[in-house]
C-alpha cells in the first residue's frame, strides 16, 4: 500500500488560492480514477477536481468554505501498490506527511492567521477564511393543540362560561392567535367563521390584529459565490470613494420605438429596454473615455479602454454574477438582445466560462420592474463606474403643444443612476456623460444612425 498526496494544481493564470465549495468524498470513501473529489471556486470560476488514482481517501484538506493555496495538499489517497511515476509527475504528488509534520503545518497556519489584518489590507483574495460556524438545527415549535371533539366542542375559558365552536373554527382561531373567549358569537352562542372574520376586521381597526408568526433563527455559513460577492463589495466600498448622480429621462419615444421594432422582429429575439440603453451608452462613451476605464490603484495607473466590454449584473440562485458582453459597441440591437439572453442563462445554469465572467470595463445593473425611484449601485472593482437604470413610471408632464405653448400629457419617465470612482471621475464628467446619454434616449432615432 502507498499513500498519494494530491496537491491542488494550478487551475488558472494568476490564481493563487481556491475555496472549497463542495466535497464529493470524505475520509474513508473509496474513489475511482477520474472520480470527483471536490469543487473549487477561484475568483473567476468553479473548477471540478478529479482523482488521478483509485484508492481510499484517508485525509482531506478542510471543510466547505476553507481556502487553500495552489500547490498545497487537497486529499491524501491510499492506493494499492506503487503510484505510477507519470501520475506523480502530472499531479505533483508526494508522499503524505507524517503526523508530526501535519501538526507543524497546522501550527504554522494558526500563526499565519494572526496576520489577518495585513492580508485584508492587501486585498480580500489574500484574506484567511473565517472560522466555520456550526449550524444549530432549530427545535420545532410545538403546534397549537386542537381538541378532538366531534361536531361541537366546549372548552373552559378560565371562567364559568363555555365557548362553542367547531374544530375547524378552533384550529383557524389558534392559527391566527385569537382567543375565542374574546369573540362575540352571532347566534345560539356558537362561534362561526363569519364571527372570526368580524373579529379580525374589528381587531385590525382597534390595533389588536394577531401577531405574525416568528421564524426560527438559522445560521448560514458564507461560502462560495456569496463569499466572493461579500469580499468584492467590501473591497469596493473600503477602497473606492463613491459618488452617485441621478437624472430623469423621458423614455416615451424610446418605448414607442421598442414596440415598433418588436412588431417587425420576425424570428429575432424580443427587445427589452436594455439593448437600447447599451447602444446609447456605447455611442456616448467615445466622448467620455474616463468612464470606460479600469483603475489599478496599486500601480497608480488608469487604463482607458477603446472597446466596451460591458458587464451585465445578473441575479442567480447563488447570488449576483456579472457576465461580460464583449465588444458591445460593435453589436446591433438584435445581436445585443441575443447575447444578453445567452449570457444570463449561462450565468444562471452555471455554464458560463471563466472568460465570460471577467474583463469588463463598465457595468450596467438593472432591477427591471423592481428598479425603484433611484439606486446607488456599488462599483464593480477595478472599474470606475457603474450605470443603473431604474423603474419606468407614468406621470403627467408639461410638453410643447406646437403653437409656442404647453399642454399636460402622460409621459413615461425613468431615472438613470451612475456611481463613479471619485479618484478618477469628476462630478462634472459624470453629469456631462449622463446628460449626453439622456439626449440619445429622448431622441431614439439617433440610436439607429451610424
Amino acid at each position: 500500500m502507498a499513500r498519494f498526496t494530491f496537491n491542488l494544481p494550478d487551475i488558472g493564470e494568476g490564481i493563487a488560492e481556491a475555496e472549497i465549495v463542495d466535497w464529493h468524498v470524505k475520509v474513508g470513501d473509496t474513489v475511482e480514477e477520474d472520480g470527483r473529489l471536490a469543487d473549487m471556486m477561484t475568483d473567476k470560476a468553479t473548477v471540478e477536481m478529479e482523482s488521478p488514482v483509485s484508492g481510499k481517501v484517508i485525509e482531506v484538506a478542510g471543510e466547505v468554505g476553507d481556502v487553500i493555496s495552489i500547490g498545497s495538499m487537497l486529499v491524501v489517497i491510499e492506493v494499492e501498490g506503487e503510484v505510477p511515476e507519470d501520475v506523480l509527475a502530472d499531479s505533483d504528488g508526494a508522499p503524505a506527511p507524517k503526523s508530526d509534520e501535519v501538526e507543524e503545518r497546522i501550527e504554522t497556519e494558526v500563526s499565519d492567521a494572526s496576520d489577518a489584518d495585513d492580508a485584508i489590507a492587501n486585498g480580500p483574495q489574500n484574506a484567511p477564511p473565517p472560522e466555520a460556524v456550526p449550524a444549530e438545527t432549530p427545535k420545532p415549535r410545538p403546534a397549537p393543540k386542537v381538541q378532538p371533539d366531534a361536531a361541537l366542542s366546549q372548552a373552559s375559558t378560565g371562567t364559568t362560561s363555555k365557548v362553542l365552536a367547531t374544530p375547524a373554527v378552533r384550529k383557524r382561531a389558534a392559527d391566527l392567535g385569537i382567543d375565542l373567549s374574546e369573540v362575540r358569537p352571532s347566534e345560539e352562542g356558537r362561534i362561526r367563521h363569519a364571527d372570526l372574520d368580524a373579529f379580525i376586521s374589528y381587531g385590525a381597526k382597534s390595533g389588536h390584529a394577531p401577531a405574525a408568526a416568528t421564524r426560527p433563527d438559522e445560521t448560514v455559513k458564507v461560502i462560495g459565490l456569496r463569499r466572493r460577492i461579500a469580499e468584492n463589495m467590501a473591497a469596493a466600498k473600503r477602497t473606492i470613494p463613491h459618488f452617485t448622480y441621478v437624472e430623469e429621462c423621458d423614455v416615451t419615444e424610446l418605448e414607442r420605438l421598442r414596440a415598433q421594432l418588436n412588431d417587425a422582429r420576425g424570428e429575432r429575439p424580443k427587445l427589452t429596454m436594455l439593448p437600447l440603453l447599451i447602444t446609447a451608452i456605447c455611442k456616448t462613451l467615445p466622448d467620455f473615455p474616463m468612464i470606460n476605464a479600469r483603475y489599478d490603484d496599486e500601480a497608480g495607473v488608469v487604463t482607458r479602454h477603446g472597446a466596451v466590454h460591458l458587464g451585465m449584473a445578473t441575479q442567480t440562485d447563488g447570488g449576483l454574477m456579472v457576465p461580460v458582453i464583449r465588444d458591445a459597441q460593435r453589436q446591433n440591437l438584435w445581436q445585443l438582445a441575443a447575447e444578453i439572453v445567452r449570457l444570463a442563462n449561462a450565468a444562471r445554469d452555471g455554464s458560463a466560462k471563466s472568460n465570460e465572467l471577467s474583463g469588463s470595463t463598465l457595468t450596467v445593473t438593472s432591477l427591471g420592474p423592481l428598479g425603484g425611484v433611484a439606486t446607488t449601485p456599488v462599483i464593480n472593482r477595478p472599474e470606475v463606474a457603474i450605470i443603473g437604470p431604474n423603474r419606468i413610471v407614468e406621470r403627467p408632464m408639461f410638453v410643447p403643444d406646437g403653437n409656442g405653448g404647453e399642454r399636460i400629457e402622460k409621459r413615461k419617465l425613468m431615472n438613470i443612476s451612475i456611481s463613479c470612482d471619485h479618484r478618477v471621475v469628476d462630478g462634472w464628467d459624470a453629469a456631462s456623460f449622463i446628460q449626453q446619454l439622456k439626449k440619445l434616449i429622448e431622441t431614439p432615432a439617433l440610436l439607429l444612425v451610424d
